[in-house]
């Protein structure tokens, strides 16, 4: 049984990251690997409560107490096991889900220190990695083919259930490699793309087959994969960026959507050599058409105060900006939770400061852009932002200037990270005769199927832009009911977690 007196014994502890003058100059990951001694010190700090909150916490319903005490006995193998019987690839969650678990562990009440769980997942996952992901065995063929359009952690994560179950998968992406938002929206700082090239050469050795550079509904019709396979799932994500077009010089050259600023840096990185990603000696950053997005010398204004704001920041750094300044409407979140607000186990609203903040930059709260301000040649130069109270009226969103209280930021480059809208409007929905939502999502029945008979719908392209944990967890609950459909019974486990239904059928 679990030692009752861990938490007592032991406080919450967290490897060192890499000093930031090293780990500014490459592009390798924050963390170093933890030692074994801490990571089993930390899981022995969970009690294996008589009610897991931290399994509600999280959407694919992780056996977290369970591989916990594993690690805590040594028993590495059984806890990979364990782990793996919730989440096909915890290389990615552990590294990049923002851990609603540990908000959800009881060691958290009342401003406690939460169990390390996402630290001790990455260090059991990776201890699998370093023995070799082994295939499972390729079942007897079922003679059903299914398609998944889309290669992020939904599309993947179904691919290897269905391929599991015995089914032919083919996964189109239109991207010129495999991973979705993974490849080429996260840096390499949070994921190295070795993590996704490991998972890839398993899920070929189980059968899963592979076609980049192919454009659903371009290249090839609705039509066309419906006569090939008997199942289509579509997961797409949820790419729409969220736009200022009222914003007065939004038109600048210089003024770009996140994401656009995150692949192009992706790209760079990934056709570098390993000695020149190693050492930042890369090529600079450039949009398809050739036009230079990259932050070397310049002054760099990020509006937005999440995730991907978090990722511009960190390549801002290691591009060599000359200054960076990260806006965010909200006043600053408080540092604890507010228990009145936000009580425990829900998700609190806290100040979240990423490894990048640390880096350097400068964070300003309670400001919008006013106005984008032109060189004289259609080049920005500035930011005009103005200080602002946000009050929410009747369930909308009200934001007010405070008089008197613009000024200019200097900005040679502006980077908009202010969330999503949705899956892209492309030729493949209307081919499919499936219809965006109005927050620009695909609605699914109770079985995970569109409107349109036979086409499928999981992760961001259902719920809108949300988790890798909800992603993971939707695609191994579609795929359990793709294999339903395709008549298959009892290959696949059934669902665990809040992600075991669409969201149409809560």
């Amino acid at each position: 049984m679990p030692d009752p007196n861990g938490f007592l014994r032991y406080d919450r502890r967290l490897p060192a990251r890499r000093p930031v003058p090293v780990r500014i100059s490459d592009w390798r990951e924050v963390y170093p690997p933890a030692g074994e001694e801490l990571i089993r010190e930390q899981a022995t700090r969970c009690m294996d409560c008589g009610i897991p909150f931290c399994h509600d916490g999280c959407p694919l319903g992780n056996r977290i107490p369970d591989w916990n005490d594993l690690v805590r006995t040594g028993n590495w193998d059984a806890a990979v096991e364990s782990l793996h019987a919730t989440n096909n690839f915890p290389e990615f969650t552990g590294r990049l889900c923002p851990a609603p678990c540990e908000a959800a562990c009881v060691l958290g009440i009342a401003g406690g220190q939460p169990v390390t769980i996402k630290q001790v997942e990455v260090e059991i996952a990776d201890a699998a990695a370093a023995r070799g992901f082994t295939p499972h065995p390729i079942p007897t063929p079922s003679g059903r083919s299914v398609a998944v359009v889309g290669s992020g952690p939904a599309g993947l994560a179904a691919a290897q259930q269905l391929a599991r179950a015995g089914h032919a998968v083919t996964v189109y992406e239109r991207d010129d490699a495999i991973g979705g938002l993974l490849r080429y929206g996260i840096p390499d700082f949070k994921l190295e793309k070795r993590h996704i090239d490991a998972r890839l050469a398993q899920l070929t050795a189980e059968g899963v087959r592979f076609r980049t550079g192919v454009n659903v509904g371009v290249d090839v019709t609705a039509e066309q994969l419906r006569a090939e396979h008997d199942a289509v799932l579509l997961a797409c994500g949820a790419l729409q960026g969220r736009d200022t077009p009222e914003t007065p010089g939004r038109a600048l050259r210089g003024v770009h959507q996140a994401m656009a600023h995150l692949v192009a840096a992706n790209r760079a990185v990934a056709t570098a050599t390993t000695e020149e990603a190693a050492e930042r000696r890369l090529a600079r950053a450039v949009l398809p058409d050739g036009t230079p997005i990259d932050a070397a010398g310049k002054h760099v204004v990020i509006i937005g105060g999440g995730d991907t704001a978090a990722d511009c920041l960190g390549v801002a750094h290691r591009q060599g900006a000359a200054g960076v300044h990260q806006l965010d409407l909200y006043p600053q979140p408080p540092t604890e939770r507010d228990e009145a607000r936000d009580p425990w186990p829900t998700w609190p609203w806290l100040l979240r400061n990423y490894p990048a903040h640390e880096e350097g930059g400068e964070r300003v709260f309670a400001v919008a852009v006013q106005e984008f301000v032109d060189d004289g040649t259609g080049q920005v130069r500035a930011v005009r932002i103005a200080e602002v109270t946000v009050e929410k009226v009747d369930g909308r969103r009200v934001v007010t200037v405070v008089p008197g209280s613009e000024r200019e930021l200097p900005a040679d480059l502006v980077l908009l990270a202010i969330g999503f809208e949705g899956t892209e409007q492309q030729p493949l929905l209307e081919q499919f005769g499936v219809a965006r939502h109005a927050r620009g999502a695909v609605d699914a029945r109770d079985d995970w199927q569109t409107e349109s008979d036979g086409v499928f719908v999981a992760g961001d392209m259902h719920r809108g832009a949300s988790l890798i944990v909800w992603a993971i967890a939707e695609g191994r609950a579609v795929a359990a009911a793709i294999h339903g459909y395709l008549g298959g019974v009892g290959a696949l486990p059934a669902p665990v977690g809040p992600a075991a239904q669409p969201l149409a059928a809560r």
